[in-house]
């Protein structure tokens, strides 16, 4: 073999052993893992609270709200209200037919006149009887008469008066009467106990109105809310409740409203637990507008969230709490770009934000999107493209 032959062997093995390395490069780049496109959050400063927020949907309530009804049930005569009316306190809202009770009325009150006429006979008839027996007396002390006749004038003066007496006491019966017809047509009549705005209304002019019998609930006649005074009501887990009490500083939010919250203060907490079935048990807590003006018109029933404040720190290092894994413990990139653990410290806690009081600084990166698949420490992971640094 001569010596160019050789030259041309070494060259072309030297050119197969670089080809057999790149394609043994590339095999191995290709078949590396890819990695994983992670949500990465940059540790910061600023404000965590520790807060409380209800376990289902709070509701918009009135201070007051009565469902009424006639005592009596009747026909609807009078229907002086519809639906949405404003109506002021102790305007008419309902009347039943109750000719029948005005009729025992008038017949009372005719009763009483002809008592206090009975009254003057009886009383003029005493005030006579009652002249005479002094008559008789001073008749008595002069001799003129006898005994017996002075003692048969006083008894028919007592007599005359007792019945001065008994029709005096007709009169007050009789007007006992007419008040009694009155309550009794009163049972027929539904005035407004308050100042609101009528939200339903059951039945119609020429309907019959039926009240609720005792354990029996029937739909009320008139639905009275006063809109002037609205709070929220929501239901807190039982384990919380021994955190809250009136007065502590709440914010509330409505779906009706969304991207906006409302301070507020805790009014009321209930001093019992509901029981709801398959759910769990729950404490009731009301809570005000601080300021119910910049709300603007609520409606009643409106759905409604209520968070309360337990505790405020400012100025402090905190973390997204969606970045926290059990144990306390958050996922970092290295210089590598692969995921290190890192065990912190934590204070005060919420949904969103975690104060963390040892174990990370401002500055360094953790991952929030700990559901995704392959996120585990050792994993080779890059930004996600399509989420900004946040």
């Amino acid at each position: 073999m001569t010596r160019s032959t050789s030259i041309t062997l070494i060259r072309r093995l030297a050119v197969a052993f670089v080809v057999v390395l790149l394609i043994f490069a590339a095999v191995r780049w290709a078949g590396r893992p890819k990695p994983v496109p992670v949500v990465l959050k940059e540790v910061d400063q600023g404000r965590v609270e520790s807060t409380i927020a209800n376990t289902r949907a709070g509701t918009v309530e009135a201070c007051q709200r009565a469902k009424l009804a006639t005592i009596l049930g009747g026909r609807i005569e009078v229907l002086a209200v519809k639906e949405g009316d404003h109506v002021k306190k102790g305007q008419l809202l309902i009347k039943l037919w109750n000719d029948d009770q005005r009729a025992q009325i008038s017949l009372a009150q005719s009763q009483v006149a002809s008592a206090r006429k009975h009254v003057t006979e009886a009383c003029t008839v005493a005030a006579n009887a009652e002249s005479d027996a002094a008559r008789q007396s001073d008749l008595r002390a002069r001799g003129f008469v006898s005994i017996s006749k002075e003692e048969a004038a006083r008894a028919d003066a007592g007599a005359k008066r007792a019945s001065c007496d008994a029709a005096k006491a007709d009169v007050v019966q009789s007007q006992m009467r007419v008040e009694a017809s009155r309550v009794e047509q009163g049972r027929t009549v539904l005035y407004a106990p308050f100042a609101g705005t009528v939200a339903k209304i059951v039945g119609e002019v020429g309907e019959y109105s039926t009240p609720s019998p005792p354990g029996i609930p029937m739909p009320p006649a008139i639905d009275l809310i006063d809109e002037s005074c609205l709070y929220v009501k929501a239901p807190m887990d039982e384990v919380d409740a021994p955190k809250i009490s009136a007065g502590q500083t709440v914010r509330i939010s409505l779906d009706a409203l969304p991207k906006q919250s409302f301070p507020g203060r805790v009014r009321r907490v209930a001093p019992y637990v509901s029981a709801v079935e398959k759910q769990s048990r729950t404490v009731d807590v009301e809570a005000d507008f601080d300021h119910p003006e910049a709300v603007g018109r609520l409606l009643v029933g409106y759905s409604a969230d209520v968070e309360v404040i337990l505790a405020v720190r400012d100025k402090v290092v905190r973390v997204p709490t969606s970045a926290l894994r059990e144990g306390g413990r958050v996922l970092l990139p290295d210089a590598d770009g692969r995921l290190v653990e890192r065990k912190i410290k934590t204070g005060l806690s919420n949904w969103e934000y975690t104060e963390v009081v040892d174990g990370l600084v401002p500055g360094d990166r953790v991952v929030t999107s700990l559901e995704r698949e392959g996120v585990k420490v050792g994993a080779s992971v890059v930004a996600d493209p399509g989420t900004a640094l946040q």
